[in-house]
């Protein structure tokens, strides 16, 4: 399989100190590596260190020249860390079974289908939000995002009280979930 131009680049930007193709990497894919580590026993400080090492891992292998990445960047990393995480585990004396009972505690296929998932429905929402339109987009940020008040709401958008500004959010929610569910069904059919 190869991999796309797009994480070639990556990977070129990433040798070459490119600071915007590390925050890229940082971006896409500390997640993953963070619900890994959390949920396999480790604390967010556990996960920053393992991240941090394989970047350092594949740093080094970009650099070389010689590297060639034959599965997704995500898959890759994913596995570098996995296996990072295992030894470190096994140092601590953390382990909960023996190393070849560890492919049960870390099931790597359904952390990965799930993790997929849930970034193919996180750009679902966007979508949908984006073609949502105003003044909606702005009303369901400002109460989801910003953590508005429905007091603030009202004055901010010109309603009479916040019981009309909480009506015009039921309705702007409405319509959010219509178009992420009619877009969710285009993608499952």
């Amino acid at each position: 399989m190869k991999t796309g131009t797009n994480e070639q680049d990556l990977l070129k930007g990433l040798a070459n100190n490119d600071k915007l193709a590390v925050e890229t990497i940082y971006k896409q894919h500390y997640n993953m590596v963070q619900t890994l580590i959390i949920s396999n026993n480790g604390s967010p400080e556990d996960a920053k260190d393992i991240f941090q090492e394989a970047m350092i891992v594949l740093y080094e292998k970009a650099k070389s020249g010689v590297f060639e990445l034959n599965c997704l960047l995500k898959t890759y990393l994913y596995s570098v860390c996995r296996r990072l995480w295992l030894k470190r585990l096994s140092q601590m004396q953390r382990t909960v079974a023996e190393v070849e009972n560890m492919e049960d505690v870390v099931a790597v296929e359904e952390q990965l289908e799930w993790h997929e998932q849930q970034n193919a429905d996180f750009h679902l929402m966007e979508k949908a939000m984006q073609s949502l339109g105003e003044p909606c987009r702005s009303l369901l940020e400002a109460y989801y995002l910003q953590k508005k008040s429905m007091v603030e709401i009202a004055g901010n958008f010109g309603y009479t009280n916040a019981d009309n500004a909480k009506n015009q959010k039921y309705k702007c929610l409405m319509r959010l979930k219509k178009l992420f569910f009619d877009q969710y069904n285009n993608t499952q059919g």
